[in-house]
């Protein structure tokens, strides 16, 4: 179950891949440029070299930018005029973002620097480069862009690093840039005509956490289904309603996975094979429990959606001016964050649901009337101990809040620079509020994992399916106990979130599969 962690990623010599992105800005990849790619950098600068020395003015090359276009910028200012742009536009603000999201919009610019169509001098994309492989990772910050012209406040404050200005990390230390340069033995970057806006425009932030938002979410959609049929065999359900021919009466591809995955789940189990029969009296379960493999189905389907527009993007040269294969320097509006904002959005919807599904099937597990057996709050002593109650109520707590990081930014345009930025994407916040709605999820499965494990253990001396069942016992072995009396339930809270983020809870129920 566990991918192999690339190495190496080659830049340049076709679009990335997601998993390269990731491997990149997760796990630490090295880069290495494609010679091919580098020779059409060394063709294209050659073209913004000529047109520099045009008295002709060409927007981004020798005039100033965004209102200022009409502006000619004489040739002895041109200098001056790039240092100027990284750094006012290097306004973030707020909390620093993670490693990885630096990382991903390092590797997504230096990737579209590698096309040959930004204009930029060989030098800058071999600085780029050796900054992701020497780990130093400039401080952005949480606020300052809003998704067109692309991500312009995080990818100027990564520029300005390479200027040796500004704040960097390595190894998680905060150093000034031209203190980290020199560690590396690297020489701060002098930009030239048409650098600067090449370095700041493009979606490349909320790309990289698109990308990393589906590989966690192909991860945790699977985590989903596991902790659903923990639910559904704890609580005596039924695994009939997943049946292939019923599933093939509706053929949405993502329902018939999750219901593939909760049949081999299910299929195997003592429990649920103990109550199957005339006597069992259950004509039908809960939604929750039976509607499992269309909320989390309609997920995955949203997730394969995303996947098709980040695949899209990825082959994308984004840069305003563009150099065209033909030789043109063209402006546009690729940089307009809209297809990645708008399926931002709707995977913050499908996690909303799916952690709202998740919920449901936790609440039904303590409560007597619906449990079918079971303790109220799965409690060792009814009165005396509260069981998994306040559990639940975190988890609510969490959803609550999902709905609301539900709410699409990329409704809320805002106009800028003097209207001529007049309708923008907010791609870079919808990415922003995904990330904090998918550890929401994490955790929400979390905690009905930990409740339908200990359900399991009630139903004593039924046994569980193997796939379950070895949920159940990666928890025991990492120091979340069973049934007994009430104890100290914030750190088995955490100790599962990590269990499901690390992908260690989806491989323990699939490990047979």
């Amino acid at each position: 179950m566990v991918t192999p962690v690339l190495d190496t990623v080659i830049v340049g010599a076709s679009p990335l891949s997601p998993a390269q992105v990731v491997a990149v800005a997760r796990h630490g990849a090295h880069v290495q440029i494609d010679p091919g790619a580098q020779a059409r950098v060394v063709e294209a600068r050659a073209l913004v070299e000529r047109l520099a020395d045009d008295p002709v003015p060409h927007y981004g090359i020798s005039t100033g930018f965004g209102a200022l276009a009409t502006t000619f910028i004489a040739a002895d200012r041109r200098r001056q005029l790039q240092e100027s742009l990284i750094r006012s536009h290097a306004a973030g603000t707020g909390a620093e973002v993670e490693a990885e999201v630096v990382r991903a919009l390092q590797v997504l610019r230096l990737q579209t620097l590698a096309t040959g169509h930004t204009g930029v001098r060989p030098e800058v994309v071999d600085t780029y480069a050796a900054l992701l492989n020497a780990g130093i990772v400039p401080v952005v910050r949480e606020y300052g862009s809003l998704g067109c012209s692309g991500d312009l406040a995080p990818l100027a404050h990564i520029a300005l690093a390479t200027m040796g200005e500004g704040q960097v990390r390595v190894d998680g230390d905060l150093m000034d840039a031209a203190a980290a340069l020199a560690a590396a033995s690297l020489t701060p970057l002098v930009l030239a005509e048409k650098e600067g806006l090449a370095l700041i425009n493009g979606t490349d932030g909320m790309l990289g956490m698109l990308l990393m938002a589906i590989a966690d979410l192909d991860m945790l959609l699977d985590t989903a289904d596991a902790a659903a049929a923990i639910s559904i065999e704890s609580q005596l359900g039924t695994d009939a309603v997943f049946a292939a021919d019923l599933m093939a009466l509706r053929p949405q591809v993502g329902q018939a996975t999750s219901a593939q995955n909760l049949r081999t789940l299910l299929n195997a189990s003592p429990m649920v094979a103990s109550h199957k029969g005339p006597g069992d009296g259950r004509v039908q379960d809960a939604y929750s429990l039976r509607c499992s493999p269309q909320v989390h189905g309609a997920a995955r389907d949203t997730v394969d959606h995303a996947r098709m527009i980040a695949g899209r993007e990825l082959q994308a040269a984004v840069d305003n001016p563009v150099i065209t294969s033909d030789g043109r320097v063209e402006s546009n509006g690729n940089f307009h964050g809209a297809p990645v904002a708008y399926v931002l959005d709707f995977l913050a919807i499908a996690v909303a649901d799916v952690a709202s599904i998740s919920e449901r099937r936790t609440d039904r597990a303590l409560d007597p009337a619906r449990s079918h057996g079971l303790p109220p709050f799965l409690a060792d002593e009814v009165g005396v101990d509260s069981g998994l109650m306040i559990a639940q109520y975190a988890s609510a707590g969490i959803v609550s809040e999902l709905k609301r990081l539900a709410v699409p930014a990329s409704v809320d345009s805002i106009p800028s620079s003097a209207m001529q930025e007049d309708h923008v994407s907010m791609g870079w916040s919808a990415a922003r509020k995904l990330r904090r709605a998918i550890d929401g999820l994490a955790r929400v499965l979390a905690v009905e994992v930990i409740t339908g494990s200990r359900a399991l253990d009630l139903r004593a001396p039924l046994q569980a399916g193997p796939g379950t069942g070895a949920v159940r016992d990666l928890l025991r072995s990492s120091g979340v106990a069973g049934p007994g009396h009430d104890r100290f339930v914030s750190p088995d809270i955490e100790a599962v979130t990590a269990l499901v983020l690390s992908g260690a809870v989806r491989d323990a129920a699939y490990a047979q599969r």
